[in-house]
């Protein structure tokens, strides 16, 4: 009991201190219990803090804020009926014909388990090639079921629910720009008096998750627009789908890119079969996300604190774990959230211990 009390009064002597740790445990019990009711009010957050960069330039010309928010938000709804009337139907239509082209896909690929006997007896039977070609067949069938079964049970829902984010999630970023001052002063004033220690460590958050935010909606749009331009080029079917596969990976670093890559390969493959097209495609692939990882990011993300690869891998998992894609998009910025915080909490050393470092107060 005694290392106990000595190591609480060691961490939590400090009024300060304690004030961040219940509202730190605060937030976490709402966001984690709560989350999913509030998955509009995240993606309008989010979106108000991709925006709020815009406005705070317009607001540097001498242009008023509120202004300033309308010029922003009018042409982000622009930009989203642009997207919504444009670029899916696109995908659509491509996710429509990948969908008709899947037997053909299924049929060159048992083909080619079925030569692997021939060119490799010393590593596969003929017995193993067929129980693996009957498992996949049954595991494409009961899949297929299952996905239809689904859509058919929740598509109503799932319409309903998507036509009601995009009503709702537009008037919530406006009004997140438009009042973000006087939103920020109603919130503060259930947080203690005594929260200097909070302030500073809110300012460093608040910076590094603004900067993440439009860090990553850049190299999305710059990866999703290098790789339709190479793959358009390059001749490669589903170039649209697969340039937005390719955009949307770089939000789960590392994993994202090795998962992607499956499907452009097996594209590429079954298009051109293991030809010159076929390589200078996956050349071409390798090359942008070597450019994303070592030129792109450090570009965008040079205000952001850098973090270890093995935490970042941890981060995407445990925070993926607890809230799904949002997770996993706030990944990067939540460990730096953590970070932030362990380097700035004060801590005093307990009763008998030769030096005291008092927190600021």
């Amino acid at each position: 009991m005694k290392q106990i009390r000595d190591w609480f009064t060691k961490h939590f002597n400090n009024p300060q201190v304690m004030g961040l740790a219940v509202v730190l445990l605060l937030g976490f019990g709402f966001f984690l219990f709560f989350g999913s009711m509030l998955v509009p009010v995240i993606a309008a957050v989010v979106l108000a803090y991709l925006l709020e960069g815009l406005v705070r330039h317009l607001q540097r010309w001498n242009v008023p804020r509120t202004p300033a928010v309308l010029i922003v938000f009018s042409v982000f709804f622009a930009s989203l009926l642009l997207v919504f009337f444009l670029l899916i139907p696109v995908l659509i239509r491509q996710v429509s014909q990948l969908v008709d082209e899947l037997p053909k896909i299924l049929s060159a690929s048992q083909a080619l388990l079925l030569q692997l006997p021939e060119q490799y007896p010393q590593l596969f039977s003929q017995e193993q090639i067929t129980d693996l070609i009957l498992a996949i067949r049954r595991e494409a069938l009961d899949l297929g079921q299952r996905l239809l079964t689904s859509f058919s049970m929740q598509s109503v829902v799932v319409l309903i629910t998507l036509l009601v984010y995009l009503l709702l999630v537009p008037f919530l970023v406006f009004f997140f720009l438009k009042d973000k001052t006087p939103l920020v002063r109603w919130f503060a004033q259930y947080l203690p008096r005594d929260r200097e220690l909070l302030q500073t460590i809110w300012r460093d958050i608040d910076a590094q998750i603004g900067n993440y935010v439009r860090g990553k909606f850049l190299e999305i749009l710059i990866v999703w627009a290098v790789t339709f331009i190479t793959f358009q080029l390059l001749g490669l079917s589903f170039a649209m789908l697969l340039s937005v596969m390719v955009g949307l990976s770089v939000i789960i670093p590392y994993i994202g890119a090795a998962v992607v890559t499956v499907p452009v390969g097996l594209i590429a493959y079954f298009q051109f079969g293991f030809s010159s097209e076929f390589v200078w495609i996956m050349v071409a692939y390798g090359i942008i996300q070597a450019l994303d990882g070592n030129v792109l990011v450090p570009v965008l993300f040079s205000e952001v604190v850098n973090l270890h690869p093995v935490a970042i891998i941890v981060a995407i998992l445990v925070f993926g774990g607890i809230w799904g894609f949002w997770g996993i998009f706030f990944a990067i910025p939540l460990a730096t959230v953590i970070q932030a915080i362990l380097k700035s909490w004060p801590v005093t050393e307990a009763p008998g211990g030769k030096d005291q470092e008092q927190a600021p107060a």
